[in-house]
């Protein structure tokens, strides 16, 4: 026994099961932590079925089912989705099952998207034009509808039709429809039907504004503005990254002083990043920025133009931040080209440039791609700086619009990063915001995706086309 555990000891096979061990564990709670952002995500666009309870104290509750759990006292409860905000203040209530007399599912509920106040549960009364009552009674009104909210819709001007619904308990509430988003009635879709609406929810998430403070609405701005500033963080931090390593590599006499250089660049790497935004802070905007407006745009001050946050010095600040990762992959890229390369080109007459330029660097590009890819996946997920830099919870205006010059470096922008701590951490509803930040979560894991997957083909077209080296 002593001599089989001196032997498993030094074999290593304890440390490598050890590895093996610690690997599986971590792809496990990986895995896990993605299918809970999956369900929580994905079920957000679900249009699920609208119930109405009959409590023991005769009261009513129309909501949608968002949950089940044992109370403090052992007694079963559900959370209930009632919205109606402007009725009761509130989006969701816990309700214990001994306390629900029946549960029912009617086929006129209705559930009324709209531009404030969250969805409003309900039946349908009365459809009224100005004082004019036009139709009374759930179907009726349902029928008629459809029709006029279309016409409302493609003509200018504020409709002058709105809506009497009721809730649960028979309070009346009257909806314009300047506010009214959308209207179904859950209950009565079959299940293409619910699929369609669900494909809609999804497309209307992507590509509408939010509403609500962040919680109803789209994240549009938000997609656009963390791909605008990855895109141009890479513009910069690339030829910053790869001049640094050809240096460092190429032209640099290798001794005490590179080694130095080399340790520094690995320590950037490890620098909070919330202190390249202060220094994004003070060089870029107040530094930069501040030059700028006294130069060319004194006519605007005190106002600042680019003498505050933007989607440029937020970008160029992130650059910065991941130019360190560049640097470190390109140098490894440019290590494993194979010398006979360089000797080979050097030896047909080719001046060092020549063979760096269009032997080396072409060879390297894999390693390059790899630096880059990582710089992305890091930029991409970054808050901290972005918060002194230029981001903000509500961009009025989009950095790329119609509007000469087209590209506006200097405006504002929103982000998933800071979009998902503004929701989560500062809604005044936080209840109502939980499924918005699993959403937005799910949109940022995807968009690091597209960008990571987009970058490594990239890197397998240029390894196929260098084969023969090292990279």
């Amino acid at each position: 026994m002593k001599r089989w555990m001196k032997y498993f000891f030094g074999s290593g096979e304890l440390f490598i099961w050890s590895c093996g061990a610690g690997l599986s564990l971590s792809l496990l709670m990986i895995g896990g932590l993605l299918v809970l952002i999956l369900l929580n995500g994905f079920g957000y666009f679900w249009p699920a079925d609208l119930v109405e309870l009959t409590l023991k104290d005769g009261k009513h509750v129309i909501g949608q089912l968002a949950g089940e759990e044992v109370g403090p006292k052992g007694i079963p409860r559900i959370r209930m989705k009632i919205g109606n905000r402007d009725l009761y203040g509130l989006d969701y209530r816990w309700i214990n099952t001994d306390q629900i007399i029946e549960q029912a599912r009617p086929s006129d509920l209705v559930l009324v998207e709209r531009r404030e106040w969250g969805n409003f549960y309900g039946r349908l009364q009365t459809l009224v034009k100005e004082d004019q009552v036009v139709a009374e009674g759930p179907d009726a009104v349902w029928q008629a509808l459809p029709v006029l909210l279309r016409d409302a819709r493609s003509s200018e001007g504020e409709s002058p039709y709105r809506v009497l619904a009721v809730d649960a308990n028979g309070k009346e509430k009257s909806i314009s429809f300047g506010q009214i988003m959308r209207v179904f009635r859950p209950n009565g879709l079959s299940v293409l039907e619910k699929t369609w609406v669900y494909v809609g929810n999804v497309w209307t998430v992507l590509t509408t504004e939010p509403r609500e403070a962040n919680t109803e609405g789209g994240i549009f701005p938000a997609i656009f503005g963390t791909v605008m500033m990855v895109i141009i963080m890479s513009v910069v931090v690339t030829p910053f990254g790869v001049i640094g390593a050809l240096y460092l590599r190429e032209y640099a006499r290798q001794g005490i002083i590179v080694r130095m250089v080399r340790i520094a660049v690995n320590n950037l790497a490890g620098v909070p990043s919330i202190v390249f935004g202060v220094f994004g802070l003070g060089f870029f905007v107040y530094g930069l920025g501040g030059s700028i407006d006294a130069l060319w745009f004194s006519d605007r001050l005190p106002t600042p133009t680019f003498g505050t946050g933007g989607i440029l010095w937020a970008s160029l600040t992130l650059a910065l931040l991941t130019v360190p990762v560049v640097i470190v992959a390109t140098e490894e890229g440019l290590a494993a080209v194979p010398r006979e390369y360089r000797e080979g080109s050097i030896g047909l007459g080719a001046t060092k440039w020549e063979t760096i330029w269009q032997v080396v660097l072409p060879a390297a590009l894999p390693g390059i791609l790899t630096g880059l890819i990582l710089a992305m996946a890091r930029a991409a997920g970054e808050v901290a700086p972005l918060m002194l830099t230029g981001v903000v919870k509500l961009a009025p205006a989009m950095p790329i619009d119609g509007t000469w010059p087209f590209l506006h470096l200097d405006r504002k922008f929103m982000h998933l990063g800071f979009h998902i701590y503004d929701v989560g951490f500062q809604s005044p509803n936080v209840e109502a915001a939980k499924p918005m930040v699993y959403v937005t979560t799910l949109v940022l894991i995807l968009v690091v995706v597209a960008l990571n997957l987009t970058g490594i083909l990239l890197r397998n077209r240029m390894r196929k086309k260098y084969a023969g080296s090292a990279v």
